[in-house]
């Protein structure tokens, strides 16, 4: 069978789909780019439904494939049909699955491949799982960086998210198999790991004894004392004195933590229903300064939740500001259904939502900046990925990109001096 799989939204997604690469490859089948010019036999889409946009992005896509490929098999998993049950047969899927038994996707695939015939759906209740799915981490092509997935589901329960109920609740690969896992990646050849999954602060809260993230992080560096770890987002009660010793410590660990920030008013935070306040947010971001040589810092800023004033924005912006970010991703809040915030009062505008975004860039892109200037003449090992317009690309420990001249570099880490502010990356020179 040749098949082809499109990957909607985050790194959990991208891992799963690499996963479902692998295991189709190891069936016999033929993975082939989407682009290919004759018609393939499978086409896979996975989707992802954090927000309104998202979905209607996933029904888009599920309607051209379907139109442009009508005699193909052609199979939806992941979010989206997870939390719109029959919304993904009614735009022509042949295969629906959810976010779980992913072990079964390729025996209802063939299946359906083989002999095409009424719908079938293969779903789960997500909110009674208890089990992690163990999947294959790595990739099938020359990646430089491989994703490792540890823990699956979220307990939190944001006023404005719907992943809970896409996802289920918290389960963590084991300690052992997670390292088991790294060391497999090292020995793949692979110079960077990503440890990800929905929610990676709750790793262990499920396992026996409740080990932490840091006791995960500790037993990873162990396994693949060769290979750089970046972690994903991270919630702020994770940074702590104890964490950050002990972190600091591991001399494979990227300096570069996503604090998921939303909002910096407090009273927004509580409407969203977040875990934390500005106050602990703050001592997050300073404790890993004290503990981390100018690490980056970036986070995620919700703008125009329900309820959100003029005042709360400014309010917001102030704590951004103070945090001194060097990365920001700013989204105007898109209304879910199926979410509490879908109910509150104070809708604001899409005008204005657009127009404190655009305000917001601003004030991000001064950060970025300010951040990216502090790097220059400073020297880095830069981990190099690709080559583009004549010059070599990569990134440092602290995820800036950084680009440098240089022969045949991919996965290569090469010290670089920081020369200059490019416009899209960091400029260098190979010192070693």
């Amino acid at each position: 069978m040749r098949f082809a799989i499109l990957t909607l939204g985050c790194k959990v997604n991208q891992y799963e789909s690499q996963a479902l690469e692998q295991a189709g490859v190891l069936r016999g089948h033929i993975l082939c780019d989407v682009s290919d010019a004759t018609s393939l036999d499978a086409y896979i889409v996975n989707t992802c439904t954090v927000t309104a946009v998202s979905d209607q992005k996933n029904r888009q896509l599920i309607r051209r494939l379907r139109r442009e490929h009508p005699h193909a098999a052609l199979a939806v998993c992941g979010c989206f049909p997870q939390t719109h049950p029959g919304a993904a047969e009614e735009l022509g899927a042949d295969l629906v699955c959810g976010t779980g038994d992913r072990n079964g996707f390729w025996d209802a695939l063939e299946a359906v491949a083989a002999q095409k015939g009424p719908v079938v759906t293969h779903m789960d209740n997500a909110l009674k799982r208890r089990e992690f799915e163990e999947l294959p981490a790595g990739g099938l092509s020359g990646r430089t960086r491989a994703l490792l997935k540890v823990e699956d589901g979220c307990c939190n329960f944001c006023s404005y998210c719907i992943i809970p109920y896409a996802r289920g609740p918290v389960r963590s690969l084991p300690l052992d198999k997670a390292a088991a896992q790294a060391k497999k990646l090292a020995d793949d050849g692979f110079r960077e790991m990503v440890v990800n999954g929905i929610e990676i602060s709750s790793w262990g809260r499920d396992l026996p004894g409740q080990p932490a993230l840091i006791d995960l992080l500790e037993a990873l560096s162990a396994a693949a004392p060769g290979v750089r770890l970046r972690l994903g987002s991270l919630e702020p009660r994770t940074i702590d004195e104890d964490f950050c010793r002990r972190a600091a410590s591991l001399p494979n660990l990227c300096p570069h933590f996503h604090l998921s920030l939303q909002s910096g008013c407090d009273k927004t935070l509580k409407a969203m229903n977040r875990k934390y306040d500005s106050a602990r947010y703050i001592r997050s971001v300073e404790l890993l300064r004290q503990h981390f040589d100018d690490p980056g810092v970036t986070t995620d800023l919700i703008v125009g939740f329900p309820g959100e004033t003029e005042e709360d924005f400014q309010k917001s912006l102030a704590f951004v500001e103070k945090c001194a970010f060097s990365a920001l991703h700013i989204f105007p809040y898109s209304r879910r259904p199926g979410t509490p915030a879908d109910k509150l009062p104070g809708q604001v505008p899409s005008a204005e939502k657009k127009r404190r975004a655009a305000q917001a860039a601003q004030v991000a892109e001064r950060l970025r900046l300010s951040y990216w200037q502090r790097q220059v003449d400073r020297t880095f090992p830069v981990l190099f990925e690709e080559e583009k317009d004549g010059l070599w690309q990569g990134h440092a420990p602290n995820y800036v990109a950084v680009r440098a001249a240089g022969e045949a570099l991919h996965n290569q880490v090469r010290q670089v001096r920081i020369t200059a502010v490019g416009g899209e990356s960091l400029l260098g020179e190979i010192v070693e």
